[in-house]
């Protein structure tokens, strides 16, 4: 799981490398935004985006 500030403009930016989002980003508890994307060579990468502090 990779700590990132920006979720949504990451995974846009990854997607037009050619990776994909595996299911939808969900929010834990009101405190991270969490989500899965597979990348071109077949990785899945965890990332997650701390908001609780927003």
């Amino acid at each position: 799981m990779f700590a990132v500030d920006n979720i949504d403009e990451l995974v846009s930016r990854l997607a037009k490398h050619g990776a994909e989002l595996v299911g939808e980003v969900v929010n834990y508890n009101n405190t991270y935004r969490l989500c899965y994307i597979r990348g071109v060579e077949g990785l899945l990468i965890g990332l997650a985006e701390d908001i609780s502090k927003k």
